[in-house]
This record gives C-alpha cells, sequence and structure tokens, in this order.
C-alpha cells in the first residue's frame, strides 16, 4: 500500500478516471486510454505547466496533507485512573470536570495570562478579522502571518522600509477591540519582512508587544512563491526589494512581456539566511525595540536544524517556540510538499522531547514549546500535551480554527438575507438561536455581545467546546491542572508508535509502580 495521495485531489481541482484502479507506485490510473481529456494532475500539468504544481484556488481555500502517515495520535488512546485527584482536594464535590484549571501563560518574563493552553497559528486571509477578534473573546495569543505588506494597497514606504501599513494596522485592532486582558496578537515576521523592516514599524508605530520570528518561508518550510500577472506590479514588488523573477527591469524582459513571450514574473519569497549568532542578537535588538514577547516559528525541518533552533531558543531566552508539524494546515504550499516533506507531527514531538532532555540534563534553559501540525479537537490537544510532558504545554490550532471562524461567518450571512441553513434549521432561525455561546459572551461584554461578528464567535463556540472536552479529558486521567498532564495518561496502541516515542504499552505500564 501507499500512503501517498493519488494524482487527483480537490487540492489542485483534479481527479482520476478510473478512481477503482490505481497504480499505487506512481498515483496514476492503472490503464490511461487513448481518449482521456486528462482531469487527473497529470493533465493539468500538460495544459498549465508549473501552475499544477500549487494549490487551487490559494486565496479562497485552505489545504492539508492527504497523506496517510505511517503514525498519528490515532495510534494512541487516552488512559484513565479510578484513584485520586492530582491538582484539587479528593472530594467528589469538588474534583469535577468543570474545575480542571486549563488556563496558563504567554511569555516567559512579562507574560501575559490565557484561557486555555491554546495558540492560534499565523493566519493572514480567509476570515481573518475572525479570526483575530474570537481569539480575543477566547483569551488566547493569535499570530498575523508573514508577508501582509505585499496584500496592502495602501502601503507606505520610505525607501524599502515600512512606514505605513493600514492593513497590519487593521489586523492587530480587530484582536484589541475584543481584549480584556487575556493573550495577545503576534506578528509574524520572515525573512523578506525583516529586510522591510515590518517588527520595527509595528513594535514602534503601533505597540505590538509580541512578535514571532520565522525559519523557512510561506506554508511551514518553502519559498512563497507566486505569479505576478502584470509587469506593472511586477515592478512595484521589485522596487520594494523582492526578489522577482524574470528581472521586470530588464529592457529585454519587458520588450518580451509587450510581445507576450516569454516566462510569467514570479515574486519569489528569499530563503532565510540566519545564523545562530544572528539570531541571539536579532532578540535582543527586538527586545530593546519594545517587544516584551519573543518568539519562533519552526517547521518539521532535518532534526539536527531542530536541535540548533531550540538551543538557540535557550540562549535568547525565547518566550514561545512554535514547532509544525508535517500533516498540518499551510496557506498555499505546493501540494507535493504539503504532502511528502517533513516530520510528521508525532515524530516531530518525539524528537523536540530528545532534544528538550539534552538541554535540561546540560542545565541549559528549555524554552517553552507549542506543537502544531493536524490539531483540531480536544483528544488531539489531550495527546499532544501528555506526549510532549512537561515540555510541551501549548497547542496550536490553526485550519480548525479558521475553519470554525469561516463557517460561523457564513451562517451569519446567510440569516443577514432571510436564510436558515437547512443543517442548522432544527436550531432555530435567529443568531441568538443558533450560536448558543453568545450569552456566556453578555455575561463578560454586555448585550452588545449579541451583535458580535458571528465568525468571532463561531471561534469562540469552537474553542469552548475544545477547552471543555480537554477538562472532561483531565478528570477522567483525575488530572484537574495542566501540569499534572503526564506522559503516562497516553498508551500507545502499535509496536511503532511505542518505538518511537518511548511511552510504555499497557503491559509494560502494569509492572510499574503507581
Amino acid at each position: 500500500m501507499s500512503y501517498s495521495p493519488y494524482l487527483g485531489s480537490p487540492i489542485t481541482n483534479t481527479r482520476l478516471r478510473d478512481q477503482h484502479h490505481v497504480t499505487d507506485i506512481a498515483g496514476m490510473c492503472a490503464v490511461c486510454t487513448a481518449d482521456c481529456l486528462g482531469p487527473c494532475e497529470i493533465g493539468l500539468s500538460a495544459l498549465r505547466g508549473a501552475e499544477a504544481i500549487h494549490p487551487f484556488a490559494a486565496d479562497r481555500n485552505q489545504f492539508a496533507s492527504e497523506k496517510r502517515y505511517p503514525l498519528d495520535f490515532s495510534h494512541f488512546t487516552i488512559n484513565g485512573r479510578v484513584f485520586g485527584a492530582a491538582g484539587l482536594p479528593e472530594d467528589a464535590d469538588i474534583a469535577t470536570y468543570p474545575n480542571a484549571d486549563i488556563s496558563s501563560t504567554f511569555g516567559r518574563e512579562q507574560s501575559v495570562k490565557t484561557k486555555a493552553p491554546f495558540i492560534l497559528p499565523a493566519m493572514a486571509k480567509l476570515a481573518w478579522r475572525e479570526y483575530f477578534s474570537g481569539a480575543a473573546l477566547s483569551g488566547v495569543p493569535v499570530v498575523i502571518g508573514e508577508d501582509v505588506i505585499a496584500k496592502d494597497p495602501k502601503l507606505e514606504v520610505k525607501g524599502h522600509r515600512v512606514a505605513a501599513s493600514p492593513l497590519i494596522a487593521e489586523m492587530v485592532d480587530a484582536f484589541r477591540r475584543y481584549d480584556r486582558g487575556y493573550g495577545d496578537i503576534v506578528l509574524q515576521g520572515n525573512y523578506d519582512d525583516e529586510y522591510h523592516g515590518v517588527l520595527e514599524f509595528a513594535v514602534g508605530k503601533l505597540g505590538v508587544s509580541s512578535v514571532e520570528l520565522k525559519f523557512g518561508q510561506a506554508a511551514k518550510g518553502i519559498q512563497g512563491m507566486g505569479y505576478v500577472a502584470k509587469i506593472e506590479d511586477a515592478l512595484r514588488f521589485k522596487a520594494l526589494g523582492y526578489l522577482v523573477l524574470p528581472d521586470p527591469t530588464d529592457p529585454a524582459v519587458a520588450e518580451a512581456y509587450a510581445k507576450g513571450i516569454g516566462p510569467r514574473f514570479e515574486k519569489i519569497g528569499k530563503l532565510p539566511m540566519w545564523r545562530p549568532e544572528e539570531l541571539v542578537r536579532r532578540v535582543e535588538e527586538l527586545r530593546k525595540l519594545g517587544a516584551k514577547r519573543v518568539c519562533f516559528k519552526t517547521g518539521p525541518f532535518d532534526p539536527r536544524d531542530l536541535s540548533v533552533i531550540l538551543e538557540t531558543a535557550s540562549e535568547a531566552k525565547i518566550d514561545l517556540v512554535t514547532l509544525d508539524g508535517a500533516g498540518g494546515g499551510t496557506g498555499s504550499s505546493p501540494s507535493k510538499m504539503m504532502n511528502e516533506w517533513g516530520l510528521p507531527t508525532v515524530t516531530l514531538e518525539a524528537v523536540v522531547m530528545k532534544i528538550a532532555r539534552r538541554l535540561e540534563t546540560a542545565g541549559r534553559l528549555v524554552p517553552r514549546i507549542a506543537m502544531a501540525g493536524g490539531f483540531a479537537t480536544e483528544d488531539q490537544v489531550y495527546k499532544g500535551l501528555a506526549l510532549g510532558a512537561p515540555y510541551v504545554d501549548t497547542i496550536a490550532l490553526g485550519r480548525a480554527a479558521m475553519a470554525a471562524a469561516t463557517v460561523g461567518r457564513q451562517v451569519g450571512e446567510a440569516l443577514k438575507n432571510g436564510t436558515v441553513p437547512k443543517d442548522f434549521a432544527r436550531f432555530g432561525s435567529t443568531v441568538e438561536e443558533l450560536f448558543v455561546d453568545i450569552p456566556i459572551l453578555k455575561a463578560e461584554y454586555g448585550a452588545e455581545a449579541a451583535s458580535f461578528p458571528t465568525g468571532a464567535i463561531g471561534l469562540y463556540s469552537y474553542l469552548n467546546r475544545v477547552s471543555v472536552g480537554l477538562q472532561q479529558l483531565m478528570a477522567l486521567n483525575r488530572k484537574f491542572t495542566l501540569r499534572t498532564i503526564g506522559r503516562e495518561d497516553i498508551l500507545p496502541l502499535t509496536d511503532q508508535a511505542a518505538r518511537e516515542t518511548g511511552l510504555p504499552t499497557a503491559l509494560e505500564l502494569l509492572d510499574r509502580k503507581p
């Protein structure tokens, strides 16, 4: 059997002619007929060339791997205990799931409280207003994605440095207008953003307190890339300092463009050329500028590189390192990169655990760690926290959170247009009837909560569901604070799961003292 998906997918808007007879090794139909019009990925490539590498309509969709990895969190089961209560008195009236404390903090020396151990990772598209606003309602940190300035039609620069970015300001305000002192909005900067002084602008002009430096480019690791249709736009990006190929300032290229010949323009993000000592200095600079929290974001790279990143984070006293496993969501990565690159989340977390133990054994600071990469529901969150205990104390919820914000927004729009989505009509026909958590928001924000953006309410309700589910699973293990969650709270179901993570099987656990 093949773990890789076939060459027909909604990600590329393609399909196989005969999905029941496929050659696993290639992912193609077992029989290619002479009269096939080629709806598969090979056929698309025959018409669109290198364009077929990329997902379909990336501006309107979000994506994740379709690969069936040989190890994921379904290969573990959650343990359960009968005796005792860790974190609360052994009192049946007190040790109950609503009293499980899932509150946490974000940051080290200048920390802010959070209502749950979640962070919403970098996004800057789709229902982004609702995504940022919903994070504030939920009291968790949220990250503005990279390269926002390239999308800002009102961007002002002096030289190549940002002087004003109304779009970034609007994104920051989407969080702040609902902020009640929990979590924070974090601005991510990639290598190009650093060249443009995006973080300096945000900290100095917008008062942004939390920033995140990204390793890699675009979604997880590959270079950001995108076709530029008009030479005028290509020239604008070139003038800003972006890498644009072919060079639109070359007279020969401009002449060829006018004749409709030659390759299309492409804006390509620069691959970071960081060095550890430069990163340490950069972190110190950002703190001197006024950043209260400086974070790292990285993908599932070679374990040796991950070790350098975590060692650098230790030296720089980074506030949070988010590690994003293969298989989770991406913005617009090439489909093959999503499916065939990087360590899947469970394997990545096992590697991170080993690096963290080495740091601790050496007497070095172990940075706070968040895991990302396909987390969507409370069982996955609990397993992620348990597998990484005590070093992983935060879980990133990306695609699922954005999906909740998008659904909430779409339902709200349907109600405004006098339509009740048929799948939800059983709950009622008004915003307050459909969105059951509005009374909870009213208790904190007052009656105006009923008029909040429905996408933000949808994200709040989704995170409420995951929070309550997490509390229930904690009570199942008699663990009533986050710090009491341990690796013994999950059991591997396969030999590979046990071998890669070092977790004891049920039989091995039987021989250990309680």
